[in-house]
Formats: C-alpha cells, sequence, structure tokens
C-alpha cells in the first residue's frame, strides 16, 4: 500500500503517519528524516544536499526527487510506505508518476486554520533534551520549566505566531492545490483532524480500508 498523507503545518501528519505505519507495519518516508539520513550516509544526493543547506539555499526539486528514489528503492518499501512531506507540489507529484510509482491513496487531514494556530502556538520544547508540552494539552508541573531535566522552555521561532501564518500561506499556495490534483485521479480521501489522536488515526485506517 502506498500512501501520501497531507496536511497544512501543525495538523498532525507526522504523528498520523507513524501511527498508521506502525498499524500497516510498512515504513514512514518523511522527507526531512532522509535528508538527514542522505547526508549522514554520504550519498551522492546527500552531498549535493547539503551543498545547498550549508549556504542556506533551499534543496531544489531534482535533489530532493533523487533522495527519495533511493529511499524508496530500501528492501523494506517492498510492501509500500507512507510519504509525509512529498510530494509539496504538483511537478514534484509529478516526478513520482514519471519513476512509475502508483500511488493507492492520498489522505488529507483537514484542520481549520485558527486551530492550527492555536494548537501549533501553545507548544513549548525544552532545548536540552527535546521534550515537548503545550500550554493547553500537556502542561509541565512547573510552569515553562521542563519536567525530565528541569531546563527553561522555549518558543520555537517556527512555532511563533507570524511565522505559523507564513508557512499556513505557503501551504495552501503551493502544497494544497495537490488536493485536486489527486482527486481528480479519484485518489483523494478527506479526514477531519480529531483533538483526540487515536481518532484521527481511525477515521485514516478507515479511509483505507478499501485498497487492497
Amino acid at each position: 500500500m502506498k500512501i501520501i498523507i497531507l496536511g497544512a503545518p501543525g495538523a498532525g501528519k507526522g504523528t498520523q503517519a507513524e501511527a498508521v505505519s506502525e498499524a500497516l507495519k510498512i515504513p514512514t518516508i518523511s522527507t526531512g528524516n532522509i535528508i538527514r539520513e542522505a547526508l549522514k550516509s554520504g550519498s551522492e544526493m546527500g552531498l549535493k544536499a547539503k551543498e545547498y543547506m550549508e549556504s542556506g539555499r533551499l534543496v531544489p526539486d531534482d535533489v530532493v526527487i533523487g533522495i527519495i528514489r533511493d529511499r524508496l528503492s530500501w528492501p523494506d518499501c517492498k510492501n509500500g510506505f507512507i510519504l509525509d512531506g512529498f510530494p509539496r507540489t504538483i511537478p514534484q507529484a509529478e516526478a513520482l508518476e514519471k519513476m512509475g510509482i502508483e500511488i493507492d491513496r492520498v489522505i488529507e487531514i483537514k484542520v481549520d486554520d485558527d486551530v492550527i494556530a492555536r494548537r501549533v502556538s501553545g507548544r513549548r520544547v525544552c532545548p536540552a533534551c527535546g521534550a515537548t508540552y503545550h500550554t493547553k494539552y500537556k502542561l509541565p508541573e512547573v510552569e515553562d520549566v521542563c519536567d525530565r531535566c528541569g531546563d527553561a522552555l522555549i518558543q520555537r521561532k517556527d512555532d511563533k505566531p507570524e511565522t505559523v501564518k507564513e508557512r499556513l500561506h505557503v501551504y495552501h499556495e503551493q502544497t494544497e492545490p495537490l488536493k485536486d490534483y489527486y482527486a481528480a485521479k479519484d485518489k483523494l480521501s478527506v479526514v477531519v483532524g480529531q483533538e483526540i489522536v487515536a481518532e484521527t488515526t481511525r477515521l485514516m485506517l478507515a479511509a483505507l480500508e478499501d485498497i487492497k
């Protein structure tokens, strides 16, 4: 089963991808993770990506696509995979097709922008150990102090309201057109993101039940 998960930043794509991955016993292919893996392994595409990242430039499509192609050739993808963070644009989706990869289902996790902004802007992280908290959903025992290591919690730049607004704008402009692209191929399912993670996972798995 070959699946793409779409969703605006903060919609919970990564968490849901991992949950569905565990349920279906197929790997999650996260663009960010595999770029880091490619950098670590020193592969040809990884070295190309490193050149761009070290100069502060975006990694171009041809390099990202090359890294994705390499990763999808691994044995663990033989029975399927979940793509999280790729494709981000219609040209990237077309590149997948040119690789001969037939996607079975695209699931969009739909969450309103104002809900995402509230969720993301409330997130706090520990810079020392990486533990995450939330001002509404996951409070630390002591305000603004990490339960695990006692370090002061911070709000990441990516989680600040103005940054979240810009990331949502980019998503709606560049990635959201993929919904129509895959809907036209009769491959799109829309799942409304729930407050309880397990409920969203249940809805996603239900959307995949008809795939053989």
